[in-house]
């Protein structure tokens, strides 16, 4: 079920992660961007740019813009975070309160990725909110990647979420709970619980609740019930193929995850994981409403809106001294 754009939104919504660049660092403008914003009945959005870059190779002869156009190389590109202060500081003042940026663009193994985000926030103060997307585990991805495979309890991610917490910002991080060849192991599971157990005061958003493209984990509800109930600081964004994969099956709701939903209702957001294409956004946001008309009003509500506002510092981030 998608709304007809050229109906009026049912749903105050907040998109919980948007890709404004790709994987080119390419994008359509925040001028767009406001303009499906606004027919999607979006009134706040998380945007970061592309933490990585897409190499084109010499051997390819049509330019990528998809890590999965081809079998070339992506390498940790820290422009993108520049990018995106450019990008949505040009539109008016008041349309930039809806803008939530995270800061994306360093390498999730590089034990300096901290000093990163500092400089960010010392070059553009006052105007970043988060972190992330923090690429850790990524199925095809991680293989595309120069160098080692990322992890959620990578030894360089700790200064990150220590930094997280100190200033209240969130950390939207993809961890994948497994490989396409294990599906019912969760072999990665351990890591994302040695991610979450010393940092109890950062606030984790765990994206697409662990899930990617061919990862069909069937007790997925269990695991994530047992981790929520575990780690009072970890969220789900419910963005991207845990929608198709998960949350709705012959195009109904499956119940087990409206249950999951309603028993911890201020956990979960829903996203567009948009990555800088918008022709498909406002049927992409839309088509929660399945979800959404599923739950009881109160808690649609802080799904579709009020939870990804609540995880946001109180106040956009500056540094006294770096």
């Amino acid at each position: 079920m998608t709304v007809n754009p050229a109906s009026e939104p049912r749903y105050k919504l907040s998109d919980a992660h948007f890709h404004l660049l790709n994987f080119i660092q390419a994008d359509d403008g925040p001028e767009r961007l406001i303009e499906v914003m606004d027919e999607a009945g979006v009134e706040n959005i998380m945007v970061n740019g592309m933490g990585l870059c897409k190499k084109w190779s010499e051997w390819d002869p049509v330019e990528p813009s998809y890590y999965l156009d081809d079998d070339s190389r992506v390498y940790p590109y820290s422009v993108t975070d520049v990018l995106v202060h450019e990008r949505l500081t040009s539109v008016d003042e008041e349309q930039q309160k809806r803008f939530h940026p995270f800061i994306c663009g360093f390498d999730a193994t590089d034990r300096n990725a901290v000093d990163h985000i500092k400089r960010m926030i010392q070059l553009y103060p006052g105007f970043w909110q988060g972190i992330g997307e923090v690429f850790a585990r990524h199925d095809d991805l991680t293989a595309l990647k120069y160098g080692e495979p990322g992890r959620a309890d990578h030894i360089a991610l700790h200064p990150v979420y220590d930094f997280a917490a100190e200033h209240g910002m969130p950390v939207s991080v993809h961890h994948d709970i497994t490989s396409v060849w294990h599906h019912e192991g969760v072999i990665y599971l351990g890591e994302l619980r040695r991610a979450l157990e010393p940092h109890p005061h950062t606030t984790f958003i765990w994206c697409h609740a662990g899930v990617s493209r061919r990862l069909t984990v069937s007790r997925l509800p269990d695991v994530v019930r047992e981790l929520l109930g575990e780690f009072p600081q970890l969220h789900l964004d419910l963005s991207w193929v845990v929608y198709d994969i998960q949350l709705v099956r012959h195009g109904r709701p499956n119940e087990e995850w409206l249950r999951l939903i309603e028993d911890f209702p201020d956990r979960f957001m829903i996203g567009s994981d948009t990555v800088s294409d918008t022709s498909q956004y406002v049927p992409t946001m839309t088509r929660y409403y399945l979800i959404l008309d599923s739950l009881r009003p109160e808690t649609a509500k802080k799904v579709g809106r009020d939870n990804f506002l609540r995880l946001l510092p109180s106040s956009r981030v500056k540094l006294d001294v770096v």
